[in-house]
């Protein structure tokens, strides 16, 4: 489904985070809202046609911002809530999230 296991782990851990979120704030229950939903699948389609795959930082800090205006915003709302609680409920993505973001800034692709 995915181009590399960076990527695959990088999706994984999004999911985790949009279900802590949704569940903590949205409702108790299992299934995502549909607001919930609609971003997970988003943040899922944005993640296979990265340009850069395995060989991106984390989202925040990529030189080509592909989310929408809208969709950015509601993903930074999630990354706000539930980062701090990441440790607690998924360590190991948390770590690794922390791990990505250190690095170095893919250079800007150009696009023909």
């Amino acid at each position: 489904m995915y181009s590399s296991r960076r990527i695959a782990r990088e999706a994984k851990t999004i999911e985790a985070m949009i279900r802590i979120y949704c569940r903590r704030l949205h409702h108790g229950g299992q299934p995502l809202c549909a607001e919930c939903g609609e971003l997970l699948d988003y943040a899922r389609l944005r993640l296979r046609k990265c340009p850069f795959q395995a060989g991106k930082t984390t989202c925040g800090k990529c030189a080509i911002h592909c989310y929408k205006p809208a969709m950015r915003e509601k993903i930074r709302k999630v990354m706000r809530f539930v980062g701090p609680r990441m440790m607690l409920y998924h360590p190991w993505l948390g770590l690794m999230h922390i791990v990505d973001g250190w690095r170095k800034k893919p250079k800007k692709i150009s696009v023909p």
